[in-house]
């Protein structure tokens, strides 16, 4: 961590986390918010594969969640990735990405990190793209999921990013 991430702690999410990454992602504004029930079974079923940051009080200010996808064992799936408004600018969210592929490629074997952005989410594009570059990773880009698939009505296409081959130690 950086001096300006001196007083934050980064580790697994637990049960009792899933109210403040709720709250989290809806403040966010740009997050798909799911319901408050999902991120409590977030905390409970993919702590392995998911990580909270907290301040100084053992609050948390930032999370990433993600889960090892059952048709490739060898494959992390980030679903979300947010920091409270006020601790933005720190780059908790690069920490956030670095610490939890390292973790899982460490403890699980993973090779390879996948994530859908939306199209106009460039911070998230700009994210995953720095990622890759630090790992030396390869960054291949296509549509996941095609505006047709949605049956809520219109819906921007969904991006997979897949980086990998991850090195070692990051």
């Amino acid at each position: 961590m950086t001096a300006a991430q001196a007083d934050l702690q980064i580790d697994r999410p637990r049960v009792a986390d899933g109210a403040a990454l709720w709250r989290i992602a809806r403040d966010s504004e740009v997050l798909d918010l799911n319901s408050s029930y999902s991120y409590l079974l977030w905390c409970r079923d993919f702590a392995a594969t998911s990580a909270v940051v907290r301040d100084g009080h053992g609050v948390p200010v930032g999370f990433i969640t993600g889960y090892v996808r059952p048709d490739s064992p060898d494959t992390l799936l980030v679903w979300q990735v947010a920091v409270d408004r006020t601790y933005r600018g720190r780059g908790l969210a690069a920490t956030l990405v670095d610490g939890l592929a390292e973790r899982v490629a460490r403890e699980r074997g993973i090779t390879t990190l996948e994530t859908t952005i939306s199209p106009d989410n460039t911070a998230s594009q700009r994210l995953f793209t720095s990622f890759a570059e630090r790992r030396g990773a390869r960054l291949e880009r296509e549509v996941l999921f095609d505006t047709a698939v949605f049956p809520d009505g219109p819906h921007e296409p969904e991006v997979l990013y897949r980086i990998g081959p991850l090195s070692a130690g990051g």
